[in-house]
This record gives structure tokens, C-alpha cells and sequence, in this order.
């Protein structure tokens, strides 16, 4: 008969097994945490990345982090013990991107009707 690892059928982060596995798994993800914030903080200084690419390796690296952090930090995962957490998130990223995309898509449409400084000037003499 095998022998199962304590996290096989588990979410990264997600451990069943005490609070001593629970501390190593804090611990894993501040260490991942660390790694991907140096990287991007080296990734914004350093010459030997393509200059239009280094907002591109930010976003991979941030998208990173929150994926460590939702993980290892918050226990989320796609696991059926963690269905109301995962449409939670869910449900708050669509509405994060209903404000952002919303707002962008208004000050657009301001910006394209508003009347020009120099067409305001001829009106008022």
C-alpha cells in the first residue's frame, strides 16, 4: 500500500494536518512573498530587462503575489469545502472590474464631449 503525503488532494497552503503544518505553510508563503517582491522591485531597477516590457513583468509578478497570497495566507482555493470563499472572490473581482472598467469607460466619454480650452476662449469674446 502507498503512503499518501499529508497535502496530496490539497490546495497549496491547504493542510489538514495541526498547527504545525499550518505555521510551515505561513512561512512558505511569506517566503514566496519575499522572492516575488525583490524580483519586482529588481525587475523596476535593473537595465538588463527590454524597457516597454517592464510594466508587462510587473503585472505577471503582482498577479503572482496575489495568487501566494490568496493561497498560502487566505486558504482559498477551487476545493468543494471552499465553494462560498472561491464565489466570494469571484463575485468580488467582477465587481472590482465592473468600478474600474466602469469609471475608465465614463471619463472617456467626459473627456471626448468637453469642450477644448481654446474653443472656450473664442466663445467668451
Amino acid at each position: 500500500m502507498q503512503s499518501q503525503s499529508p497535502a496530496q488532494g490539497h490546495a497549496p497552503g491547504i493542510n489538514p494536518h495541526g498547527a504545525d503544518h499550518h505555521a510551515r505553510s505561513y512561512l512558505v508563503g511569506l517566503g514566496y512573498a519575499i522572492v516575488l517582491t525583490l524580483a519586482s522591485f529588481w525587475a523596476a531597477s535593473t537595465p538588463l530587462v527590454y524597457g516597454p516590457a517592464v510594466p508587462v513583468l510587473l503585472g505577471v509578478l503582482a498577479i503572482a503575489q496575489m495568487g501566494v497570497h490568496l493561497a498560502f495566507f487566505l486558504h482559498i482555493s477551487s476545493a468543494p469545502d471552499q465553494t462560498n470563499n472561491f464565489l466570494a472572490l469571484i463575485f468580488g473581482l467582477f465587481v472590482t472590474g465592473l468600478v474600474v472598467f466602469g469609471s475608465l469607460a465614463i471619463m472617456s466619454h467626459l473627456n471626448h464631449a468637453m469642450v477644448s480650452m481654446d474653443q472656450l476662449m473664442k466663445m467668451q469674446r
